[in-house]
């Protein structure tokens, strides 16, 4: 039972290491870089309302943030998925019935950044409006 309870803990360790939630980190990281400084440049739009090219230029980069971010919270769903679900065939067993606080924060930060995409999804169609109206 103890060699079991060890490749359990050997298993959890293996998971917080793949490479999904690396690049989970690594993608809300820089679109929480892009975003500030897409703050800086949304300040400069507000007091010139003649820079169109640069409103442009933005919406394709939130476009692709948008995309980053998805593919992040995606990678890291599915290693959420496996955590809770396991897959039998490939010999790993679900581990958030003995890890159930790790799995928790794992699974809340995979739905806050769900919830993240939704409104960056908002905001870029409320950018295009504001675009088209100009």
């Amino acid at each position: 039972m103890n060699s079991f309870h060890f490749q359990q803990i050997k298993q959890v360790f293996s998971i917080m290491r793949i490479c999904h939630f690396r690049f989970f980190v690594l993608s809300n990281s820089i679109v929480c870089a892009y975003l500030l400084l897409s703050l800086a440049l949304s300040f400069f739009h507000i007091v010139s309302s003649s820079a169109l090219k640069s409103r442009i230029l933005m919406v394709l980069l939130d476009t692709i943030m948008f995309g980053l971010l998805t593919m992040g919270a995606a990678a890291a769903a599915a290693i959420v998925f496996l955590a809770h679900r396991g897959n039998p065939s490939a010999n790993w067993f679900p581990i958030c019935q003995q890890y159930n606080y790790f799995c928790q924060r794992i699974s809340g930060s995979v739905i806050g950044s769900f919830m993240a995409v939704i409104l960056f999804m908002i905001l870029i169609l409320l950018s295009a409006i504001s675009i088209s109206k100009h």
